[in-house]
This record gives C-alpha cells, structure tokens and sequence, in this order.
C-alpha cells in the first residue's frame, strides 16, 4: 500500500497560516483563480463564510460554493497597531466587516486605501489580494 497523499493546499493561505489542510481546500483553489468564496448547504440553504464543509444548521455535509461578488455595506472597522504573533510586521493595519445581506464577511481593508477614504456605510468589494512566497488572502476595497 502507497503513502497516503496529504491535501496541505490550505498553507498557501493568509501572512501565517494556522493550518495545513482542512475540508474545505478547494477554498484556495478558488482564490489562485481570482475567486473569493464561501459555501450554502444544499439541504437548508444556510450560507457560510469562512466557507465550512459540514452545516451546524442541519448537520448535512451537502455543501455548495458560491462566489463573493457584488458589493457590501462596511459594518465597522478597527486600526490595529499591534498584532499576533507571526503579524507583528504588518501593522498598522485595518479589520473591517462587509454585509452582504445574507452573510458577513470579516477582514482587512486594502492597505493602500487612506483613512480619509473609509467610512462606515461605505460600498466595499472582497477582493484577491496575492501576498510573497505565493500566498493568499483576500482584502476589501472601495467600489
């Protein structure tokens, strides 16, 4: 019997990656190819973002992957001038949340956006942003 093959494609995302793999890895598949997305239960139409593979609504694992497009409304947001281990080298920088009616989206403002530029209401897009070494995230940015 052959070595099993590990699905690490999860390590590729964010400035520090917390995790490998998971069940949804298709997730970074989906941004290499310019997509932020998310998952819906097929059973009880329950939406998700982060994308997850399992529903806690109704238990099913029959998920589906929607793409993040259009805009959302800017919730709130927070400048940030300390941060975790492993981001220390980002700050400062900006946490924010979209709505998207049926969903919220939570995470960081584009960098090269002022603070001028940003307020509470604001039309926003998630967008692909490509970080070194090959890395992914997604970012928000003004429509």
């Amino acid at each position: 019997m052959g070595k099993r093959e590990i699905d690490d494609r999860f390590k590729k995302f964010g400035t520090v990656s917390f995790t490998a793999t998971t069940k949804v890895n298709d997730f970074i598949d989906h941004l290499e190819n310019d997509r932020v997305s998310g998952t819906r239960c097929k059973s009880c139409g329950q939406v998700y973002f982060p994308p997850r593979a399992d529903c806690h609504a109704c238990l099913s694992s029959d998920m589906e992957w929607f793409d993040i497009d259009g805009s959302g409304k800017l919730m709130t947001f927070s400048n940030l001038g300390f941060a975790p281990v492993g981001f220390q080298e980002d700050v400062p920088y900006r946490i924010a949340v979209l709505d998207y009616g049926e969903f919220k989206v939570f995470g960081r403002i584009a960098s090269d956006m002022a603070d001028t530029d940003i307020q509470i209401g604001m039309e926003m897009k998630t967008i692909v942003n490509r970080l070194a070494d090959d890395r992914l995230n997604f970012v928000f940015e003004k429509v």
